[in-house]
Order: C-alpha cells, then sequence, then structure tokens
C-alpha cells in the first residue's frame, strides 16, 4: 500500500460540509461520495474509531443511509491507508480527531485527492469542536447546514446537551444527549452565567464605593 503520488495537472480540494446535530451532514457526505463512485473515482472512506454509535465499520446517517467505511484512531492512519489509486478521500465526523487531521488534508490535497469531510462546528457550548476551525479555514469550499429546533421549529446551528453537568468536549451520543436548538433556545446557561458575573460585577464595585 503506497500513499497516492500525484498526477501531473491534478488538482486536489478540500471540503468541509458542518452544522449542529441532526442536520443531514453525514447525508450529504454519502450523497457526494455515491456521485463520485457513479463517475467510477476510486473513493476511500474514513471514520474515527471513537464513533461506534450505529455500526464499527459503517458511516450511517441520522436517516439511516450507510456506506462502508475503514476505522482509524489517528488523522496519521488515514495517510498511510490511502490507496495510490484513490482519488477521493472522505472523511466523516472529522471533529474527533487530532490537530494532525488539518496537516493530512492538506497533504492529500496536494496530492491531487479530493477530500470531502463532515462534522460539527461547534461542540455542546457554542465553541469551535477541535480541529475545525483550522479546517473551515484552509476548505476550498463549506457548505453549513442547519437543523430544525426541538423547542420552536426554527432553523438551528447549536447543538445542546441535556445534561449541562456532563462538561468534557468529547461525549459520543444521540437523541438521549443532545438536540438540535436555534441560537435563542441553546444560549440560556449563557445567558445565566452572564448575569451571574454581572451581579457579582456589580457587589463588588459597590462594595469599593463603600470603602471610599
Amino acid at each position: 500500500m503506497t500513499l497516492f503520488a500525484g498526477m501531473p495537472g491534478s488538482s486536489g480540494s478540500i471540503e468541509v460540509v458542518c452544522g449542529p446535530m441532526f442536520s443531514g451532514k453525514t447525508e450529504e457526505l454519502i450523497r457526494r461520495v455515491k456521485r463520485a463512485q457513479i463517475a467510477r473515482q476510486k473513493v476511500q472512506i474514513f471514520k474515527p474509531a471513537i464513533d461506534n454509535r450505529y455500526h464499527e465499520t459503517e458511516v450511517v446517517s441520522h436517516s439511516s443511509l450507510s456506506i462502508e467505511a475503514t476505522p482509524v484512531n489517528t488523522s496519521v492512519e488515514i495517510l498511510q491507508k490511502v490507496y495510490d489509486s484513490t482519488r477521493v478521500v472522505a472523511i466523516d465526523e472529522v471533529q474527533f480527531f487530532d490537530e494532525n487531521i488539518s496537516v493530512v488534508v492538506e497533504k492529500l490535497a496536494r496530492r491531487g485527492i479530493r477530500v470531502i469531510m463532515a462534522g460539527l462546528d461547534q461542540d455542546f457550548m457554542g465553541k469551535p469542536f477541535g480541529p475545525m476551525a483550522n479546517l473551515l479555514a484552509i476548505a476550498d469550499s463549506v457548505l453549513k447546514i442547519q437543523a430544525i429546533c426541538t423547542v420552536c421549529g426554527a432553523p438551528a446551528s447549536k447543538t445542546f446537551r441535556k445534561n449541562p453537568k456532563q462538561q468534557e468536549q468529547v461525549l459520543v451520543g444521540e437523541t438521549d444527549l443532545y438536540e438540535a436548538r436555534c441560537r435563542a433556545h441553546a444560549d440560556f446557561f449563557g445567558e445565566d452565567q452572564d448575569q451571574l458575573a454581572f451581579f457579582v460585577n456589580l457587589n463588588e464595585s459597590r462594595s469599593k464605593t463603600q470603602n471610599l
């Protein structure tokens, strides 16, 4: 097994499909992969081994679409497993990979490979998830998909964790742990924290004034 060394005149690319949970990211990745297969392009699909919610060796969407994939533990493993005949590399749940994933996909693109990635752009706190900020910066194209807010039915761009006491960024789960929310219905924990900070600062200011 060898790395694809590139072809004269070939041009690789980096594509990112992102958004909150339940927005159809994996479904879009599978759609692009199947179109490449129809065009008779050699495709390899990778997924983080940590994501075994539906299947150990398949990428599966929430709508039950699936496609065979190779599970890997680190981003470097992707480089080690890409065949020299591969023209398209697809990576699902890319937010779970280490920071080296940016270097890996750039190397693949420079060798003329089309790289398609899907993943959460934000974690449950609304912060960039893992390597996603870097991947969005180096991407040639970005498609940001919205879900439907489970509270009001508005377009949702946030992933809400039902139990805020679980603070680790990586916590693999489904509807048992997460919901898609719009901004109005995802920020109330942050608003509570902002109000608390405001009152603490206000009380400190009053104390200082009284001591003058």
